[in-house]
């Protein structure tokens, strides 16, 4: 019989280590990213687990900018890719262009072999473009000409969408969304926080020539990725996190009846990997060597509002999916 049982072991000085790491690379991060603490947050933790996100928002809420930012922190490769209706797989995961002079096809990699890529407004990509991205998020490598191409590591996407301009856009496909570790929804900055964009703007720190050294090199931050793995996350918080996604497959039997209609599909197996790797995580970032309930609740919008279907009835009375996984957490006893 296979032995599952795993051993966890994460010692005084590693846990200190990698507190420190994550630490300058988010004091690097803050360097031209005002306020968006969640979004912070959220960009370490897929990048301390190797997941993928998702974000939602407005134009000008300092997406771009928190991409750009966090692969200089980790002197990583940074790529963009303004995802539009024409734009071809070929142009994301690369083609074979002839070299007349050598009489030989010559493999050109495309945009996707980076550490951090950035696939801005990926909704307006056709729905064979988006299916080009999947080889490359779930299997980490690309097929060109039938040779496979490894993606380096570590491998990171980040994919925007505009909520308020649906012309021209196709909507992501489950398998898709599903694929995201987390989706977080940003917000305007306050006040406070937009006077500061200004005063840094004319201070320039903006400048190309004013970006500061990186705070962690690519070994340090797969270090930092293999320390993740060694959070302790205990069975009875394995119970609830099961015990949560469970609740999004069967809700008419513990939520309100009202909300639980709005359900037309719960959330796959890999909601329960994206909460045990990135709960991992998370209790990293906070200095401890276990991962406690708070740490689940903390996550539970961002793992489940893209994998949570709701039907027309919560767009025709303008439920949130939020509102919806509140009352899920609230119907599972915290252990």
């Amino acid at each position: 019989m296979l032995s599952t049982s795993v051993r966890f072991h994460l010692d005084p000085a590693e846990l200190s280590h990698a507190q420190q790491l994550s630490q300058r690379i988010a004091h690097s991060f803050e360097h031209k990213v005002v306020g968006q603490a969640r979004l912070r947050e959220t960009l370490l933790i897929a990048l301390m687990t190797g997941g993928h996100v998702l974000l939602e928002s407005v134009p000008g809420l300092a997406k771009t900018t928190a991409a750009q930012t966090l692969a200089d922190s980790i002197d990583a490769r940074f790529r963009r890719i303004q995802c539009t209706p024409d734009l071809l797989p070929s142009d994301i995961v690369g083609t074979q262009i002839y070299d007349a002079a050598q009489g030989t096809f010559v493999t050109q990699l495309g945009p996707v072999h980076a550490n951090i890529v950035l696939l801005d407004e990926i909704n307006r990509s056709s729905a064979k473009t988006q299916s080009a991205m999947l080889e490359a998020m779930q299997e980490r490598q690309t097929t060109i000409g039938g040779h496979v191409h490894p993606l380096p590591s570590p491998f990171l996407v980040m994919a925007t969408q505009n909520p308020i301009d649906q012309v021209g856009t196709y909507q992501l496909p489950e398998a898709q969304m599903d694929r995201f570790m987390l989706k977080d929804v940003l917000d305007y900055p306050s006040p406070v926080e937009e006077a500061e964009v200004i005063r840094r703007m004319d201070a320039g720190v903006y400048l190309p020539d004013a970006t500061p050294s990186a705070a962690a090199t690519l070994d340090e931050v797969r270090t930092l990725q293999t320390t993740v793995k060694k959070v302790y996350l205990d069975p009875s918080l394995v119970n609830y996190i099961v015990g949560l996604v469970y609740v999004t497959r069967h809700a008419g039997a513990y939520i309100d009846p009202a909300l639980a209609c709005l359900i037309e599909f719960g959330a796959s197996p890999r909601a329960s990997i994206a909460f045990t790797q990135a709960s991992r995580a998370l209790a990293l970032l906070q200095g401890r060597d276990h991962v406690i309930p708070e740490d689940i609740k903390a996550l539970a919008e961002r793992v489940l509002r893209h994998r949570l279907i709701l039907g027309f009835e919560a767009v025709a009375e303008n439920i949130p999916v939020e509102k919806v996984i509140g009352a899920i957490v609230d119907s599972v006893q915290t252990p």
